[in-house]
């Protein structure tokens, strides 16, 4: 099943061109790296894929439906790069914020069973011990998971994660990135922005490289060899907004 289809896909910030002409395919199950440099329009390009932005051309669809349409947002789990600062603010426990992620999925009073759903949940992340801890009091790598526990609780297929482990250190990113590593094997889509050239090549089976316009989509090892990350990261290019 293919999960992101972008098709010609463009996007400008009122003169700024975000993103242009797009176009790749991300199927189930795929762990996707989607990497460039600071300003290369990645973000623009995932929040067009998860419907938070509509194109201003060509077209973006989510689960076979049109994204910025797309009703059913328990089956996205979207972590992004605000996350661990709203966390900071948010009056709740992290038992509680993992709860609302079942309650949208359920859409009624939670059962039995999507009380287990949570607690399987938490217990998946590795942080069951902290249900009760407010999420504001949480390091950045515990408020990561408690995120990402709040995704599982839905049921989400598909996991969407903007330079997650910023912040985080070290020996929680491996275990972190060892996390969705874990995830993704067991079928769930993953879609993560990150920095380091190292870690995406190191957990994602597939990349897209990008810099407003496409450098490389394909596999790690056929990126590794592209010569896309020198083109991408190179003298900086400057592509101006055709009429069509």
């Amino acid at each position: 099943m293919t999960v992101v289809t972008l098709d010609g896909v463009s996007f400008s910030y009122e003169e700024t061109l975000a993103v242009c002409d797009i176009t790749f395919e991300i199927e189930e199950g795929e762990f996707l790296g989607l990497v460039g440099p600071n300003g290369s329009g990645k973000t623009t390009l995932l929040r067009i894929m998860l419907g938070l932005l509509e194109p201003d051309e060509g077209e973006a669809t989510l689960f076979g439906e049109t994204a910025h349409l797309f009703e059913e947002g328990a089956r996205i789990g979207y972590v992004s790069q605000e996350s661990t600062d709203r966390g900071g603010i948010m009056p709740v426990t992290v038992g509680e914020a993992v709860r609302m992620g079942r309650f949208a999925a359920a859409g009624r009073r939670l059962s039995d069973e999507d009380h287990r759903a949570v607690a399987d949940a938490l217990e998946k992340v590795g942080i069951a011990d902290l249900a009760d801890r407010p999420v504001g009091a949480l390091s950045g790598g515990q408020k990561q998971r408690a995120y990402i526990a709040r995704a599982l609780a839905s049921d989400a297929d598909l996991l969407a994660l903007d330079e997650p482990a910023v912040g985080v250190d070290a020996e929680s990113r491996e275990e972190f990135y060892g996390l969705l590593g874990s995830l993704n094997g067991e079928g769930i889509t993953v879609v993560l922005i990150e920095h380091d050239i190292g870690v995406v090549t190191e957990h994602a089976d597939r990349i897209a490289c990008v810099d407003v316009e496409l450098y490389h989509h394909g596999d790690t090892e056929s990126f590794m060899k592209s010569g896309a990350l020198e083109q991408a990261y190179g003298e900086k290019k400057r592509v101006l907004r055709q009429s069509h």
